[in-house]
């Protein structure tokens, strides 16, 4: 039988960090699950999975979970970085320490986290370490400049680590979403209207957020990137980058093909038609819910 492997997940209270860490608890694996809000994770104690208070933006926080596991487990075989959040807004409006909030959690947080584990598995000779990229990373919205940086840094950051740890027997791999069904689209929207919605971009900004409020009805299920997690955690030789999501495939294959000015019209024309179909679909909600009332009167 398989050794069990040590597992500690970040972001885990919620969407693709809860169910990788229900999937891999499942296999038998010793899984720690950690997050800001550890009375979203009762589930996952329930479950069997060890449960950290962690904040990637705390240093001591960081320190602590992993002095916890090499106490515990005296390993570490898979870091899975999945902690992070999308601030969306004109670069103009967005304020500096905004956007540098943003880094420090999807970027800063992310590499600390793996310095802090890289002596424990460096000492075991194998590791696997995997990054929640996005198809972000890839691709570009506007308004987004913020958010899609940090992706892309994340992936530079994470080809450059995957060279330098190969000789050490440590893997690096990268999970690239598309449109997956969390609290990530509303939390962006959010912010992309409260910043830039009544400024010179607010005519763009509205529909870009048209197009972030439809991930809500039409976004893939978080199982559907909790079984790549699985892959990348399981595959004997895992991929360097897997990716699975509403639109990732069609994204990825349009940048790879597409000239930039091919694809910005690519892009413009998917906000506007968002924004067209959120319009159609809210008039068709208020004429569903008018003939309900008309009933029930």
């Amino acid at each position: 039988m398989t050794e069990p492997r040590v597992i500690l997940i970040t972001g885990a209270s919620s969407g693709i960090g809860k169910a990788t860490a229900l999937k891999l608890k499942a296999q038998g694996n010793i899984v720690y699950g950690a997050a800001r809000r550890v009375e979203k994770m009762t589930d996952l104690a329930a479950a069997g999975v060890h449960v950290l208070k962690l904040d990637v933006t705390d240093e001591q926080t960081l320190v602590v979970a992993v002095a916890t596991i090499k106490a515990e487990q005296q390993r570490l075989d898979v870091l899975i970085n999945n902690a992070g959040y999308g601030s969306y807004g004109a670069l103009e409006d967005v304020p500096l320490a905004e956007g540098e909030y943003q880094f420090k959690v999807n970027v800063f947080g992310v590499m600390r986290l793996t310095q802090l584990v890289l002596p424990m598995m460096r000492a075991q000779g194998a590791g696997r370490i995997i990054n929640v990229s996005s198809i972000g990373g890839k691709i570009y919205q506007p308004l987004s400049a913020w958010y899609m940086g940090t992706k892309h840094a994340i992936e530079g950051m994470s080809d450059a680590l995957r060279m330098e740890l190969a000789p050490l027997g440590i893997d690096v791999i990268m999970i690239e979403p598309g449109g997956i069904k969390t609290e990530w689209a509303g939390i962006a929207e959010q912010k992309l209207l409260a910043v830039s919605g009544e400024t010179a971009y607010g005519k763009q900004a509205k529909e870009v957020g048209a197009m972030l409020s439809l991930f809500d009805q039409f976004a893939s299920q978080p199982g559907v990137i909790a079984k790549l997690m699985v892959r990348a955690v399981n595959d004997d030789r895992p991929k360097t980058r897997y990716h699975a999501g509403m639109g990732a495939g069609v994204s990825l294959a349009a940048r790879k093909w597409l000239s930039d000015r091919q694809f910005d019209y690519l892009m413009n024309q998917a906000v506007h038609g968002a924004a067209k179909l959120a319009k159609v679909m809210h008039k068709k909600t208020q004429r569903a819910s008018s003939r309900h009332y008309r009933r029930e009167s």
